[in-house]
């Protein structure tokens, strides 16, 4: 990556760009993908078997409204631990090997659906159990998170790294899609039946990774250093590279204020008037945008101006937020969440690479989980920001005003942050 403007850092030692430009031409990202993909699919199946049966017990004994709070509950009691443990997980990542820390980490999600899959097969489990074990699950993916973000470029090398981030994009998103889907199929056969498959996923991801040849141990590890200055310096570093910084904050802001998830069921129903399969349509649209994009980018990469794109990519997105919120049209709706999802796409591979390529290896455990504190914060508080918007200017007013205020965003932190603007090579 190169740049006109002196705020852009660059890793140290330079790593070198030696290997094929397509990660494809590697054995351990084959293997690495795979893992990813088997892995988002088990989570998802075994999040819809656990809201389900979450609701279910509550229901039982508490009427709807109070028994929709607890399916919030399965939310917060995995925030949480990703809350606490995101942090020192990056710290520790810069210390351990984290191919370890990855295998590890994913053995315990396989454990969780395990212990999942024994309460089920109880017949009538305590919901204090299914959330306690919801938050270990959590911790599990805090120490997940960011050894994995900071291990991928051990693996491809900095030549194949951005299309390397588009094909894990496309793993997410393509368990993503057809996780939840999967997962209402085996949920409506057994309960019981998808802890089992989600379990079995998890195992043969933790498999495929173990066949991985590329070492994990980081190149400079932080010696002695007390895990809270290594932290400190994690956090510090972030602050002072204004790329890093701005890229990630820029997500933060435009992701609260423009994300239009917990809406798409209010426009669906009332404004819509498209009903349930229309709904799904439109949840739908969001992530074969997505999809769609990131199978372009891992054959096209963007290569040069990366900052210009990102921030041309953030505005779009906000004007499809826009376009949404004022459409009456159903099928303009979905276009407008198609390209949304297309242009956030385009903003996640940018920055991810940009993050990735101004961050040092001994660093880039921290910085992935500053990265991912900001992404989990921007979900959570966007859902509750989306809910007060609702109750004091309406649905359409909620999704106009994210529109604009992502647009606004976008102009502010140009000027804020212009090494970031000029950014030119991911490469």
């Amino acid at each position: 990556m190169t740049t006109d403007s002196p705020e852009t850092p660059l890793a140290d030692p330079p790593e070198p760009p030696e290997g094929p430009a397509s990660p494809w031409g590697l054995r351990d990202f084959r293997l690495l993908w795979f893992g990813r993909v088997v892995a988002v699919l088990g989570i998802q199946i075994q999040s819809s078997a656990l809201l389900w049966q979450v609701y279910e017990i509550a229901r039982r004994d508490h009427p709807v409204e109070q028994a929709s709070l607890y399916l919030g509950l399965v939310g917060l009691f995995q925030f949480l631990p990703l809350l606490a443990f995101t942090l020192p997980a990056g710290a520790m990542a810069d210390r351990r090997d984290r191919k370890t820390t990855v295998a590890l980490s994913i053995v315990v999600e396989g454990l969780c659906a395990g212990g999942f899959l024994l309460m089920a097969l109880h017949g009538n489990p305590p919901l204090w159990g299914l959330l306690a074990v919801a938050a270990v699950f959590g911790a599990a993916r805090a120490f997940l998170a960011p050894a994995s973000q900071a291990f991928l470029p051990m693996v491809v090398g900095r030549r194949a790294l951005p299309p390397a981030i588009a094909a894990q994009s496309i793993a997410f998103q393509t368990g993503a899609i057809a996780g939840p889907a999967l997962g209402g199929v085996i949920v409506g056969i057994n309960v019981p039946l998808a802890y089992a498959c989600a379990m079995g996923l998890f195992l043969l991801g933790v498999s495929a990774f173990l066949m991985i040849r590329t070492s994990g141990k980081p190149r400079n590890p932080g010696g002695k250093q007390p895990p809270l200055e290594a932290v400190k310096e994690g956090l510090a570093y972030v602050w002072k590279t204004k790329i890093v910084l701005g890229a990630i904050s820029l997500d933060l802001v435009v992701v609260m204020l423009a994300g239009v998830a917990l809406l798409t069921p209010i426009f669906a129903r009332d404004i819509l008037h498209v009903g349930p399969e229309g709904f799904g349509l439109l949840r739908a649209a969001f992530g074969v945008g997505a999809l769609a994009m990131a199978i372009y980018l891992s054959r096209f990469p963007i290569v040069r101006h990366g900052g210009r794109w990102m921030f041309v990519a953030v505005a779009v997105f906000g004007l499809s937020t826009l376009t949404f919120g004022l459409s009456k049209i159903v099928w303009i709706s979905g276009l407008a969440l198609l390209i949304g999802g297309a242009a956030d796409m385009i903003s996640v591979n940018i920055r991810q690479t940009l993050v990735q390529l101004a961050t040092p290896d001994h660093m880039r455990g921290r910085v992935s989980s500053v990265s991912m504190l900001f992404i989990g914060a921007s979900n959570e508080l966007g859902e509750a920001y989306s809910g007060v918007a609702v109750r004091l200017l309406g649905a359409v007013g909620a999704a106009v005003f994210g529109g604009a205020g992502a647009l606004a965003a976008t102009g502010l932190w140009a000027g804020m942050f212009p090494g970031l603007r000029k950014a030119d090579r991911l490469s």
